[in-house]
């Protein structure tokens, strides 16, 4: 299998610090990512961060950690320096970027990122959202949109936003944090400077778009809980107890 599942995990969260390690139903949130990740089947799966407690907690688990240094600027940085340590080779073609603070994802949805890639050759990099039904969602700017002007397949990104400014409603969705990369493209990716609005936005995404990288797009129903919050930490636990 030429597939790779790089999950980044850092303790250094300024909302929820050590969130990686917080139990839920008695395991660490990032081992049930990793189980979410090797239940999808769609590759091998390793964990890349700059915490020693995050690389003893997936050893003990029967997983395997990478250490990578802490000065990354984004989890695409990071999983990139995963992979150049851990396939040294060359054996993997397409990297699936899945972020830690996913507990409950279903391991379709990472199935699904990664059969984009196969089946839109001219895709650099592939990604998941889902229409917004909560209106309070557009004026929130923790949950980012996908700005799509035409949502029929395939579907393209345009643009990704905290907040709407002139945009549609309808034809802004709400993004899942998690792509799949083409190997060349992440090296592309990787060897680009951040762009003016990547860092005005803070959304890496942004410099795929304004260096002319095409970020393909599945519309699923609904988006897993991501864990920024106590509030997040409470409604995942409930969910999954």
């Amino acid at each position: 299998m030429d597939n790779l599942i790089i999950i980044p995990a850092r303790l250094e969260s300024s909302r929820l610090p050590n969130k990686p390690l917080a139990k839920i139903s008695g395991l660490p949130m990032i081992v049930h990512v990793m189980n979410r990740a090797i239940e999808s089947e769609c590759g091998d799966v390793i964990v890349a961060t700059p915490n020693q407690e995050i690389f003893d907690t997936i050893s003990l688990h029967n997983g395997i950690a990478i250490m990578t240094e802490l000065s990354h600027e984004s989890g695409s940085d990071r999983i990139f320096e995963a992979l150049e340590k851990y396939d040294k080779n060359d054996k993997y073609k397409k990297i699936i970027n899945l972020q830690g603070d996913l507990p409950n994802i279903k391991p379709s949805l990472i199935n699904k990122t990664c059969n984009l890639l196969e089946e839109n050759l001219g895709a650099d990099i592939s990604t998941l959202c889902s229409p917004i039904i909560d209106n309070k969602e557009f004026e929130n700017p923790n949950v980012v949109k996908a700005y799509i002007e035409n949502p029929t397949a395939p579907i393209y990104a345009n643009d990704f936003v905290r907040m709407p400014g002139s945009y549609q409603h309808n034809n802004l969705y709400h993004h899942l944090g998690i792509y799949g990369y083409k190997r060349e493209s992440l090296k592309k990716f990787i060897n680009t400077n951040q762009s003016l609005r990547e860092k005005e936005f803070k959304l890496e995404q942004l410099r795929a778009l304004d260096n002319d990288m095409k970020i393909v797009i599945d519309l699923i129903d609904e988006i897993p809980i991501g864990v920024d919050t106590e509030d997040d930490l409470y409604n995942v636990r409930k969910e999954l107890e």
